[in-house]
């Protein structure tokens, strides 16, 4: 049996794209907070107060990721939770004074990781990359509700 070409296997790529951005987060963002720890600071910035489980929809983690990436962000002392006053089993989360600083500062730094993670492409390429990998990121996303195609194939 022949040996099969990685360069055509998106998920091969993928795994590629992300060990770069791992590298590239480690040495030019932070090596404490994780690229999904901002994204959750992110959403918060976005929309102060949403409940956990919303957080982890705006930022595409399922239920167990986000329950640690909030724990995490929470043992840090840069969210905090308070309990819905409308449903006491909710917690509404919301960044500290020392969360939004975190966040004010990684913003910046991540703003120059990007360049450099995407400097081989021209602007032009960058808007198409962006346009590709989200169609796909967004179909992938439909592949993971119980409706979606995978629901068929059980």
């Amino acid at each position: 049996m022949a040996a099969v070409d990685l360069a055509t296997h998106p998920g091969h790529l993928a795994r590629r794209l992300q060990q770069a951005h791992y590298l590239l987060w480690n040495t030019m963002v932070s090596e404490e907070i994780t690229s999904p720890q901002f994204a959750v600071m992110n959403a918060l910035v976005a929309e102060p107060g949403l409940d956990q489980r919303t957080v982890g929809e705006r930022v595409g983690l399922d239920r167990s990721t986000i329950a640690e990436v909030i724990s995490r962000l929470d043992r840090r002392g840069l969210l905090h939770k308070v309990r819905d006053p409308q449903d006491g089993r909710r917690f509404l989360l919301r960044l500290t004074d020392d969360g939004l600083r975190t966040h004010r500062r990684l913003t910046v730094r991540t703003a120059r990781m990007n360049q450099v993670f995407l400097a081989p492409l021209s602007a032009g390429e960058q808007a198409v990359f962006f346009d590709l990998i989200r169609r796909v990121a967004d179909a992938a996303e439909e592949l993971r509700h119980p409706a979606g195609p995978l629901a068929a194939q059980s």
